[in-house]
């Protein structure tokens, strides 16, 4: 699958954390660490392990900074 979404990084996921109804993926991108938060049975369907290359898909309308 191609997406046409121009706002992607590659990365590499560094740790997971699943509970029974989401899981935490923490992948690394080229130094920078970001968290993306899905369903577990997301996770599992994509086969997320840890060393696994993915790529991260952002979507701008999503992301919240605050101070």
């Amino acid at each position: 699958m191609k997406p046409g979404t121009r706002n992607q990084l590659s990365e590499t996921v560094t740790a997971i954390d699943k509970s029974v109804t989401t899981t935490i993926v923490r992948p690394d991108c080229n130094g920078t660490a970001i968290t993306a938060s899905t369903t577990t049975a997301a996770a599992e369907g994509l086969g997320m392990t840890v060393g696994k290359p993915t790529t991260a898909i952002i979507k701008a309308s999503n992301v919240m900074i605050g101070v």
